[in-house]
């Protein structure tokens, strides 16, 4: 098995999932924007098309160029979720990722297992410092958001012989901003923007943009879907354990508002 191969199968588990859609801070229709609590969750999954950087393990580093079908053979499990609390012009939010892979592949005399799990948590405070009705008397919102992020990673490499690799968990700082359009009863659009890590835990940077719309066909839930652009850089201390990569693609997803 090539470094190549090695770092592409590493870094699948950390793509999937690793999505910043928003649920909703726009009141759905039927809601007011009063001093009333208003919450919305959503489930969704990011599908990239397009991977590419360098995966590190060991002091080894490997080049890779992957498409979604790469992920998806040695994807196990993916799973991502936020939710939104708002009340008035303040809101709590709280967003999670879930994403592991493993393969095993002929090696000299035996296997050589690569297992691979991602998992970060965060907690925002936002703030909505605009919102108004647009020319056709449809309500929009822009919130800047800031707080704390969780990340845990697990990269091992397990032949006849030894294991290579480990576990890197780190907390860094998080900032964002988000506009929201209703563009009729059904549909809305929104764009967003994040970026976290500034050095903390050896993560240099990691940022998004994402463009995307809703489609509300029923009075307390929405389909989600749009685009997303997404870039990490990680290393740790004397880069033995890192990752960098640039990927993109559409996300998918459901919201629910209550």
């Amino acid at each position: 098995m090539t470094n190549c191969r090695i770092a592409a199968l590493l870094l699948s588990a950390a793509l999937i999932p690793a999505t910043h859609v928003s649920a909703q801070s726009l009141p759905a229709p039927g809601q007011t924007q009063s001093d009333e609590w208003r919450h919305g969750a959503a489930i969704y999954l990011f599908a990239p098309v397009s991977t590419t950087g360098t995966s590190t393990i060991g002091g080894n580093s490997g080049d890779f160029d992957m498409d979604l079908g790469d992920i998806l053979d040695v994807l196990d499990f993916a799973a991502a979720g936020r939710y939104e609390a708002w009340k008035g012009n303040w809101g709590v939010i709280f967003d999670a990722n879930y994403a592991g892979i493993s393969d095993k592949s002929p090696l000299g005399v035996g296997n050589v297992e690569i297992t691979s799990r991602q998992k970060w948590a965060a907690l925002l405070g936002a703030y909505r410092v605009s919102h108004g009705t647009t020319a056709n008397g449809k309500p929009f919102a822009i919130d800047v958001q800031g707080g704390l992020r969780w990340n845990s990673i697990k990269q091992t490499i397990q032949t006849v012989g030894p294991t290579f690799g480990g576990d890197e968990d780190w907390i860094e700082p998080v900032i964002g901003i988000r506009g929201m359009w209703r563009l009729n009863d059904r549909w809305s659009t929104m764009a967003s923007a994040d970026a976290g890590g500034f050095g903390a835990g050896g993560n240099d940077l990691q940022y998004s943009v994402n463009l995307g719309f809703d489609y509300q066909p029923w009075d307390n839930t929405a389909l989600t879907f749009g685009y997303r652009y997404f870039s990490v850089d990680y290393s740790t201390d004397g880069g033995n354990f890192a990752y960098e990569t640039i990927q993109h693609g559409p996300y998918f997803g459901v919201k629910f508002f209550f």
